[in-house]
């Protein structure tokens, strides 16, 4: 079973430009108005239709192949939740905010 998300955002163009310039996902105009962005299977539907987002308290959990290699091309241009890092659950990871005030995780297992 696969899984999409849909989040609120207030601003369509501030989030296409952060998830494509940023963190290099694809990013496309989607039904209804929305906004789909992916990368390497990974996909999250925004929405502007009910406004700003009003609290989400999960952490959006992404596999990559190698965490340490992500974190490097980006971490000069986010705000770091958390340093990368091998987890006590068997993993190798690392955590961000996006532009909307979500928690992204990108995890590699190890």
């Amino acid at each position: 079973m696969s899984l999409t998300l849909l989040l609120r955002t207030s601003d369509l163009k501030e989030t296409r430009k952060f998830y494509e310039s940023v963190l290099g996902f694809d990013a496309f105009d989607s039904a209804e108005g929305t906004l789909t962005v992916e990368k390497q299977g990974g996909k999250l539907i925004f929405t502007d239709t009910w406004g700003a987002p009003d609290g989400f308290s999960g952490t959006i959990y992404f596999t990559v192949p190698d965490a340490d290699r992500y974190f490097t091309s980006i971490q000069d241009k986010v705000d770091v939740a958390w340093p990368v890092q091998d987890m006590s659950y068997g993993s190798r990871e690392f955590g961000i905010k996006d532009c909307n005030g979500y928690h992204l995780a990108f995890q590699q297992q190890v």
